[in-house]
């Protein structure tokens, strides 16, 4: 029976967490969202965005490396959020991490139902459409955007979702395996898509490279600077690998390079698969939840593409299993703190999981998976990544103000200035900024989007706000405040038990 244990093990080394960073970020960037940012902003110049928005997260990368150096603790933004600026801002950022990793596991497995569905078809083998489509669409109607409920639900992404969540929950030994396994298929899969459709594209495809602007974001540098704010999601998973300093032998030293490893090595996956994929089919056709299985379908060579869509699937498969990793270590965090209930700090005595915090976050996330359409998910999920990454770069330069005598094996390069003996970084103020700019673009096309009639987007974040301050106001607060009170081994117990 999963019971209290005094804690998660040490049991990740470099290598282990540049997997689990490579396993979480290589995946819905490139296999899902690269069509939809192409069909719907940038065109060609998907490439410029992905380039754009690996530099920024390159910034936040810095702060997230020097901060789990010295913080190495479970829990990531949420925790160093918590160790800086206190309970309020702590509670609203990992409340908007639950909803980062919750609808970003939806919108992984709504990719993978529309890649097995493709690889099923090939074999002639199909399922009813009603069983991959999401109940709530929202479709673009004489210029307006309208919501309207379809005849059946994501059947195929919610089982996804809870078997990631099932095979997290059987331990680190059995989820290492399978994450190795994974990452090794999808990592070749996509260097041979890059190879061999690098030889299939017909130039033609990428002109004009910056599509003429059509109003609003889309096409256009207007619309490269949005592919660029939605596609801050491709690179969320680096911020998973500190989520796992707890159980990191040598954080300090391993973390950082699991972050900055990670993020160099898909950043560059992310490029020459956004060139390809332009290449081989022309941008307004790639709208879709599996744009390389087209891609792959134009190359002409049926065991080719058999290939690539089995790596597709494996790359999804990976990514769903790390973000099931790191969304239960952030709520492991907050629950010990107080501020989610304590079944979300248990740990399974023999497995060395978070058993119950697994298998309900899974079924948290297959709801909306089968429910929702991924334009929406896409565009929460990127608004409130910009709002974590400005919040770790504060958080860097109020620690390094308050406490200058934490050991730092990893500081920000480029060093900083101070006014009237205030350490302001150049990096974490450009983080700052970076991620004011990229939400932007994403927080102004919501809006307009409520002006045509969508308000699917604003209802869901205003809903969400409104529950987050009741949770916090009448159940955590009182419950962290009881804590507070407690030394560290009694606050630790009675986290688990109440």
């Amino acid at each position: 029976m999963p019971t209290p244990s005094p804690g998660l093990r040490h049991s990740l080394g470099w290598g282990g967490l540049l997997v689990l960073g490579i396993a979480n970020i290589l995946g819905a960037g490139v296999y899902v969202m690269t069509g939809t940012a192409a069909a719907r902003f940038a065109g060609p110049a998907v490439t410029v965005s992905f380039a754009i928005a690996g530099a920024a997260c390159l910034l936040v990368a810095f702060c997230y490396a020097e901060l789990a150096s010295c913080m190495p603790e479970s829990g990531s933004a949420y925790t160093y959020c918590r160790r800086a600026l206190g309970g309020g801002p702590a509670w609203a950022l990992g409340w908007l991490l639950f909803l980062e990793y919750s609808v970003a596991a939806s919108l992984l497995a709504v990719g993978f139902a529309g890649y097995l569905g493709s690889l099923l078809g090939d074999f002639g083998i199909g399922f009813p459409a009603s069983l991959s489509m999401p109940l709530i669409h929202s479709q673009v109607v004489e210029g307006r955007h309208v919501l309207s409920l379809g005849a059946g639900c994501n059947v195929v992404a919610a089982l996804a979702v809870l078997c990631a969540g099932g095979i997290a929950a059987l331990g680190m030994s059995r989820y290492a395996l399978v994450s190795t396994l994974l990452v090794v298929l999808k990592v070749a899969v996509l260097v041979g898509f890059i190879v061999v459709g690098g030889s299939a594209v017909d130039p033609a495809n990428w002109q004009p490279f910056v599509p003429p602007n059509e109003g609003g974001f889309t096409y256009g540098w207007e619309g490269v600077a949005r592919g660029a704010s939605l596609l801050f999601f491709a690179f969320l998973g680096f911020e998973t690998v500190s989520t796992a300093a707890a159980e990191t032998r040598m954080p300090q030293r391993d973390v950082p390079v699991g972050i900055l490893g990670a993020l160099a090595v898909c950043t560059t996956l992310y490029v020459l698969s956004g060139f390809v994929l332009t290449g081989l089919v022309p941008f307004r056709e790639l709208g879709v939840p599996d744009p390389i299985a087209i891609a792959v379908d134009r190359i002409g060579y049926p065991g080719i593409a058999l290939v690539i869509k089995i790596g597709a699937l494996a790359g999804l498969a990976s990514v769903l299993l790390a973000n099931a990793f790191g969304h239960s270590r952030i709520c492991y965090a907050m629950s010990r703190d107080g501020y989610l209930p304590a079944l979300f700090c248990r740990v399974h005595e023999t497995r060395n999981s978070l058993w119950h915090g697994n298998l309900l976050l899974a079924g948290i996330a297959a709801v909306s998976a089968a429910l929702l359409p991924v334009s929406v998910m896409a565009d929460l999920i990127s608004f409130g990544v910009a709002f974590m990454f400005a919040m770790v770069a504060v958080s860097l330069i109020h620690m390094r103000n308050t406490r200058p005598d934490l050991e730092r094996r990893f500081r920000v390069p480029f060093g900083g200035v101070r006014i009237r003996g205030f350490w302001i970084g150049y990096v974490p103020v450009a983080a700052i900024v970076t991620s004011f700019v990229m939400t932007l673009p994403v927080a102004l096309d919501i809006l307009d989007q409520a002006r045509r009639g969508d308000w699917l987007a604003v209802g869901l974040l205003g809903v969400y706000a409104l529950l987050g301050t009741s949770i916090y106001l009448f159940f955590g607060k009182p419950r962290a405040r009881r804590l507070s009170i407690l030394n560290h081994e009694e606050a630790v117990s009675y986290a688990r038990t109440h």
